[in-house]
């Protein structure tokens, strides 16, 4: 399993504190968080689990040259090098293969998944080959409008995608469509993704709430600041927005959910990255979250290891009483 990790802020503390031996030489940095529950022994407790920094700014797909300034932008290369490494120290010969990560991540995975399985030689007649499948956790950014009518995530995508590089390195069933920085937003690439991948969300993701919905500068007066870190000081006009954030989320996930390789998990919760701690993952006695008495980590193993069809939306907040709130 190999999990990218989202960019933490300093005043964040991350998670994931272990390092240990992987793959006999590779040494990396993995949480204690994701699937390592062994105690319950969910699904994926004992597979071995590498965390890739995320260290490039745009979800490694970068591949530029800022002249004015000497910025070399590498995201692309250091990811066809970190899984060149693994792929040579063992993973070649693996035969089950999940790629997941969470915000910044979880759109790498969108971006990278059909690339990954690339990777991996196809099955054989005699049925050996790499199960490859991904997850992608927090990664859904919409393209939507901010609260002034503007759109400061797109602005935001644009300056990134325009700066390092990153066009040629998009799906290109998105890209032959639509324009580049289009395609940095996941609701336009998951319908062509090819490989099987599983979406988690928070339909109120408190990150794209506070960062691309109600953003400082398009609320320079300050009228979501109460909401945006509060959802109980969200007056009536506000909660219609936030509930028509979350019905464009749906909407996006529309036509990827008629796929029967695809899994699904959209839950009504303030929330940002929900597989990293256990407390989220698989933990029901803190507060996981569940969506018709399933939880986050028993959807996705069934959706990977074929025992069921997973397809969840959750009903409009407030009607989950399971959700580990943030805000």
């Amino acid at each position: 399993m190999l999990f990218i990790r989202r960019q933490y802020s300093p005043t964040e503390r991350s998670p994931c504190t272990k390092v240990r031996k992987v793959a006999s030489s590779w040494r990396a940095s993995v949480c204690r968080a994701l699937l390592i529950d062994e105690v319950r022994a969910t699904d994926f407790y004992n597979w071995n689990r590498v965390k890739i920094r995320y260290c490039d700014g745009a979800s490694f797909a970068g591949e530029g040259f800022d002249k004015e300034n000497g910025f070399y932008f590498r995201g692309q290369r250091i990811w066809d090098a970190v899984i060149r490494h693994l792929l040579s120290v063992g993973m070649a010969s693996a035969d089950q293969v999940l790629l997941t990560g969470c915000s910044a991540g979880g759109l790498a995975v969108v971006i990278h998944c059909d690339e990954f399985q690339a990777f991996f030689p196809h099955t054989d007649a005699g049925g050996r080959g790499t199960t490859v499948k991904c997850l992608a956790d927090a990664g859904l950014f919409l393209d939507a409008a901010d609260v002034s009518g503007g759109r400061s995530l797109r602005s935001y995508y644009s300056d990134i995608v325009a700066m390092q590089g990153v066009a040629p390195n998009l799906p290109p069933a998105c890209t032959a469509r639509l324009d580049a920085t289009s395609c940095f937003f996941p609701q336009n690439v998951i319908d062509g993704i090819k490989t099987p991948i599983f979406l988690l969300n928070a339909a109120y993701d408190v990150w794209q709430i506070q960062e691309s919905l109600a953003p400082n500068g398009a609320d320079p007066g300050g009228a979501w600041r109460a909401c945006k870190s509060n959802r109980s000081a969200c007056d009536a006009s506000q909660m219609k927005l936030l509930q028509d954030f979350r019905d464009q989320m749906v909407a996006s996930v529309r036509g990827f959910s008629g796929s029967g390789s695809n899994g699904l998990f959209i839950n009504s919760c303030f929330a940002h990255c929900q597989s990293e701690l256990p407390a989220t993952w698989s933990n029901a006695a803190a507060g996981s979250p569940a969506i018709q008495n399933k939880g986050i980590a028993r959807s996705v193993g069934d959706w990977y290891f074929g025992r069921a069809q997973v397809k969840a939306i959750d009903c409009p907040y407030p009607c989950d009483g399971t959700c580990r709130h943030i805000i």
